[in-house]
């Protein structure tokens, strides 16, 4: 069996707007938002979780998953090997326990990538 996803998210110029949107179309919860991207995850969900929030000004959002790995930095430098494109990472969520990285497919899809972090 290949790698799982285990999270998406929706990021947009408008959090509440969007949490807004998911929430009444899907009946999903969200926590309080955190971190200055006003990001929230769902709560109380079953299957693969995600979350939603706000980019910097002037980007227009994306909507992208990410599939746990791991070793989130092995993982990117492979997809750099196959023609993808490092975006970031790997870099640590403070308080949350994981290692994120995001890289473009050779079409310019944006894949995101989490392991657990390190103790």
């Amino acid at each position: 069996m290949g790698q799982q996803v285990a999270h998406v998210e929706v990021v947009g110029k408008d959090a509440d707007a969007l949490r807004g949107f998911f929430g009444e179309m899907f009946g999903w919860k969200f926590s309080e938002p955190m971190g200055p991207t006003d990001y929230s995850v769902l709560e109380d969900q079953e299957g693969v979780g995600g979350g939603v929030g706000a980019g910097p000004e002037g980007y227009p959002g994306h909507v992208t998953f990410y599939v746990q790995v791991a070793d989130v930095g092995a993982a990117l430098e492979k997809a750099e090997s196959l023609g993808g494109t490092k975006m970031m990472g790997p870099d640590e969520v403070p308080g949350v326990g994981i290692v994120i990285g995001l890289f473009s497919d050779p079409e310019g899809h944006v894949i995101g990538l989490m392991s657990p972090q390190a103790s």
